[in-house]
């Protein structure tokens, strides 16, 4: 049976995850031991908050040498994503430094709402996170940074500009949607994870 661990800390929306692994018959433990998530099979980073307060919580903890260390596949949801990455404006906060991108706020030239929330579709899709079923399927985002398309981005949404609903680099894969809130495609790409 495969080991999931789902990194407990501070941010929200880590039940909804739990919930989503369960519809798919997924038992995973909801945990910040630094051991148990180094031993399991997938690391699971989701989150729903603020950087630089979340950067310190995990500081505080030893959890950021934790996920740095990783070498098992991880997938980073939403703040979880931004948080692998170099740097965010968000509090202009130095990250985790796993994915070298920047995290960038929206800034609206036609009268765009920030933050962008709700269903949007994604395209370009280049990573075994996603299969072929999944292009323009609509999946859920709630979220005002975003990172620019560039060298790890792995599916891209436009919402004010293109910009990256998914990277990846080496063992660590993210989307900046909510898989746990997108219905049948957020399904598939959760059970794509586990299938990796």
């Amino acid at each position: 049976m495969i080991d999931i661990a789902v990194i407990d800390y501070n941010a929200g929306n880590v039940r909804s995850v739990l919930y989503a692994l369960e519809r798919l018959g997924i038992a995973a433990t909801l945990t910040a031991d630094p051991k148990r998530i180094a031993t399991a099979d997938k690391v699971i980073f989701p989150g729903v908050g603020e950087a630089a307060g979340t950067m310190q919580h995990l500081r505080e903890r030893g959890l950021d040498e934790v996920i740095k260390g990783l070498t098992q596949p991880v997938l980073g949801i939403c703040l979880g994503m931004q948080l692998l990455c170099a740097h965010s404006e968000e509090g202009d906060t130095t990250c985790l430094g796993l994915i070298p991108q920047q995290v960038l706020r929206f800034r609206p030239h036609a009268g765009e709402k920030v933050p962008h929330m709700g269903w949007n579709t994604i395209g370009q899709l280049n990573s075994g996170l996603f299969s072929p079923d999944l292009v323009d399927q609509y999946v859920y985002f709630v979220h005002s940074y975003y990172v620019e398309p560039g060298p790890y981005t792995i599916a891209v949404t436009d919402y004010v500009q293109p910009f990256s609903a998914a990277v990846q680099k080496d063992n660590f894969y993210a989307t900046q949607f909510h898989p746990e809130k997108s219905a049948q495609a957020g399904a598939r790409i959760l059970k794509n994870f586990i299938d990796l």
